[in-house]
């Protein structure tokens, strides 16, 4: 898929930016440009040529029609917390920011919902569903908006028990790049009417078009809460437990991976770790469960114990208590930011497929044995629940960094041949471009149809999702 030819942002366009959301709210200034020039990835920054700050999805509209009839791209921005390089501006143009977009609209208690602007951060959010003992369940390890989690279907940790986000999303408005506002789905639960339009834009990146509003699901904080720390002698026995449990009936809020080699990290590198706590060199499971009482916790906790047992396990440590949980997760929670604080002079590329839990094991194995094979240094942290495994390898010099797209490139194809996918969470971006043809064969032909019918000039967030000439 071949570029689009592209204007440049002329003194003109600027005026007319201004004229729609006022000066104050539109930066041609280094400061501005470069701070939403990249992503929390390894992807290399590329600065936009003008910074616009929209504050309602009028002008969200506004400034896609006025792009779109110029032929300048445009970028959405949310958090820029985001691992492919999915916000930055590649084609540079006009960085469309919706921090300012930041308000929770209503809380709908008795639905147990909440509509929200796209720039309002999800952790935000959730200090103000607090009080009313409800949370938003998308949990990524960045602080993103709801806007950014909806356009990358963003998943994490307690995604085997709520889902990605798009399980969690009713209702959406959308600016097109005709300068329509179009709104998808609504707040009833069960919806069966016409095209599901909704999760069309849910994921795609920004590229079809721009979501200004959400009314997204809520659910009760859970008041009876165990953790689960179990180390195995084998991937295997780990993954045998992981099933085990996904097939006991009991209610599983998480079911993380950690390789034996990241345990060994976190033991040498994390402060927040202490010796007394140290991980055990060993393939480890991060567990937690729900119950809706105390005395059905302490059944289950029993329940998990003889599990993990039956499956060979050499170390459980359970809890109940808060403080606890919060000792035994501590590892697993400083994980990623550790590696950013040890690397700090380094890149880190994040890898992210999935697979069946069938296949999860022999994934690992893979990885394990490219990892020594390539001699690179990498650590495995999985969301084991829903088949997802993250590699996060740090690299310094071009030849490392050969190896370590190398390494990725494998990481993906044998993910495909044991049935999954070449991005489980994190979305295509930049970096999931080149498999994306490997993956979807013909079907890629009918997003890229649906990508002209949506955005004919090929404005919208332009370099994302499609690889030129793919």
């Amino acid at each position: 898929m071949s570029h689009p030819t592209f204007s440049s942002v002329t003194p003109a366009l600027i005026d007319a930016l201004c004229a729609i959301v006022g000066t104050p709210y539109v930066s041609t200034r280094n400061i501005d440009r470069q701070a939403r020039s990249i992503d929390v990835s390894g992807h290399l920054p590329h600065a936009s040529d003008v910074v616009v700050w929209a504050q309602n999805a009028a002008q969200v509209a506004q400034i896609l029609k006025l792009a779109s009839q110029q032929r300048v791209p445009v970028t959405p921005w949310g958090a820029g917390s985001s691992v492919e390089g999915n916000p930055i501006p590649v084609q540079g143009g006009i960085l469309l920011s919706l921090e300012q977009m930041d308000h929770v609209i209503a809380i709908h208690g008795a639905d147990m919902q909440a509509t929200v602007q796209a720039g309002v951060k999800f952790r935000v959010l959730n200090a103000e569903l607090q009080p009313q003992g409800l949370f938003f369940a998308c949990n990524t390890g960045g602080d993103a908006t709801i806007g950014g989690l909806l356009a990358n279907n963003a998943a994490g940790p307690k995604a085997v028990k709520y889902g990605a986000a798009k399980d969690n999303v009713l209702h959406i408005q959308v600016a097109l790049a005709d300068g329509r506002l179009i709104e998808c789905g609504c707040r009833s639960i069960k919806q069966s009417s016409g095209y599901d339009l909704t999760h069309l834009f849910v994921g795609s990146e920004g590229t079809l078009g721009v979501i200004t509003e959400a009314t997204v699901k809520l659910m009760p904080i859970p008041q009876h809460v165990s953790a689960v720390l179990a180390t195995f002698p084998s991937v295997q026995a780990a993954i045998d437990t992981v099933v085990a449990m996904k097939r006991s009936g009991l209610d599983a809020g998480a079911l993380e991976f950690m390789g034996a080699e990241f345990a060994e990290f976190l033991n040498q590198t994390s402060a927040s770790y202490a010796n007394e706590r140290a991980l055990a060199m060993l393939p480890t499971l991060f567990m937690e469960f729900y119950a809706p009482d105390a005395a059905a916790l302490a059944t289950g906790l029993q329940q998990v114990r003889q599990l993990c047992q039956a499956n060979a396990a050499i170390q459980v440590q359970a809890t109940s208590d808060p403080h606890q949980r919060e000792q035994l997760w501590a590892a697993r929670y400083a994980a990623y930011t550790t590696c950013q604080q040890v690397f700090a002079g380094q890149r880190l590329l994040t890898t992210d497929t999935a697979v069946p839990l069938s296949a999860y094991a022999a994934l690992v194995g893979y990885i394990e044995a490219e990892l020594k094979t390539r001699a690179l240094r990498g650590f495995l942290l999985g969301h084991a629940g829903d088949g997802n495994m993250h590699v996060i390898l740090p690299y310094a010099d071009a030849a490392t960094e050969a190896q370590v797209m190398a390494f990725n490139a494998a990481l993906v194809e044998r993910s495909l041949q044991l049935g999954g996918t070449s991005t489980g969470e994190h979305g295509v971006g930049l970096g999931k471009r080149a498999y994306m043809r490997r993956e979807h064969g013909p079907a890629l032909d009918v997003m890229r149809d649906l990508k002209k019918l949506f955005d004919p000039h090929g404005v919208l967030n332009p370099g994302k999702i499609f690889e030129v000439n793919g």
